[in-house]
């Protein structure tokens, strides 16, 4: 017979097992899910996140509504979601590097550390001229850079975007000087490329494919140091090849959870993760064919995958000018040479 001391020793384990990490993992949405996108229709963060949505909803089963709250740069929207009751039924869509540098920036109080990271696909920038504009490679667009400074007109997303930052990599390497025009997103962008308000887009690839092939957008480089095959296009090639020893950290996009929402809700997301998002069918054709890599992870690999890209572009701030504070003293090391 046991005692009265061993019976309560076998409840505690009891106890311990039910609440233990499998038990966590029940969590069960019972009600929508919002997810918002801090930049306007059509972009590669909505894309992305569209397709994100559709997974989400058939393994969480409730419906998934994706807003766009453009502005800011990114700020208005991430905002919000920072606003939003730690529920576990609020999710911000976007770019890692974003989350990285917007309390550098002065434009939230946030770090990224302050965020549960669910990465999906990394995005590359893509460096494309109007058609009817006769440069026909990076080497003669550089050129006419050098000059005739500051008379080419550059189309992005803004600061904390994609584009903006490839472009501010490409002038501080190549010397040249540009004017850049900011716009509520990434396809926005494209579209005053595409019709002549602008000279130059630097907006990622999957914002810029069905202009490539409908011959209105003439890509001359993907900001990296690899070529990008584009399927029913052909091949890009790197800005290193102009740009000797250019090198661009991978930009990694999907969805992010303000800390403090239920354990559970954490725990269930993890798995589904892991289970579903890691083998989605539909992300990874939507990579294939807008010119991204399929790259799911999460929690701590999401962050080690993030912070190259933090580093770099907040350093790259930081030595414009732009920033508010020096990066190390939120504990972002610079990048070594």
């Amino acid at each position: 017979m046991t005692t009265f001391a061993q019976r309560a020793c076998l409840g505690l384990l009891l106890l311990f097992c039910f609440h233990s990490a499998p038990a966590l993992a029940q969590w069960k949405a019972d009600k929508p899910i919002r997810i918002i996108v801090p930049w306007s229709a059509g972009g590669s963060t909505d894309q992305t996140t569209r397709v994100l949505a559709a997974e989400l909803e058939k393994a969480l089963g409730q419906p998934i509504t994706v807003l766009n709250q453009p502005g800011a740069s990114g700020s208005i929207g991430t905002q919000n979601v920072l606003d939003a009751p730690r529920d576990g039924y609020t999710f911000a869509a976007g770019a890692a590097k974003d989350l990285g540098v917007y309390k550098l920036l002065g434009m939230l109080d946030t770090r990224i550390q302050d965020w549960h990271l669910y990465l999906a696909v990394a995005h590359v920038a893509v460096v494309s001229v109007n058609a009817k504009l006769p440069y026909r490679n990076m080497g003669e667009l550089l050129k006419a850079m050098r000059a005739r400074p500051g008379e080419f007109r550059v189309a992005t997303a803004g600061i904390n975007s994609s584009g903006h930052s490839a472009m501010q990599a490409i002038a501080r390497i190549a010397q040249v000087q540009v004017q850049q025009l900011s716009y509520d997103g990434g396809r926005t962008a494209v579209l005053a490329t595409v019709a002549g308000d602008a000279d130059v887009t630097t907006q990622l690839a999957a914002d810029q494919i069905s202009y490539f092939k409908a011959g209105s957008l003439r890509p001359l480089a993907v900001v990296s140091q690899f070529p990008l095959q584009i399927e029913g296009y052909g091949q890009i090639e790197p800005l290193a090849k102009t740009l000797s020893g250019f090198s661009d950290p991978p930009n990694y996009f999907g969805l992010f959870i303000p800390k403090g929402v239920p354990p559970r809700m954490i725990a269930a997301l993890d798995r589904v993760w892991d289970e579903k998002i890691a083998r989605s069918k539909d992300l990874q054709d939507y990579a294939t064919k807008h010119g991204a890599m399929f790259a799911p992870s999460r929690g701590d690999m999401a962050l080690a995958q993030a912070m190259p890209a933090v580093r770099a572009y907040a350093w790259a701030q930081h030595a414009a000018g732009r920033t508010k504070m020096s990066p190390a003293s939120l504990g972002i090391p610079e990048p070594k040479p």
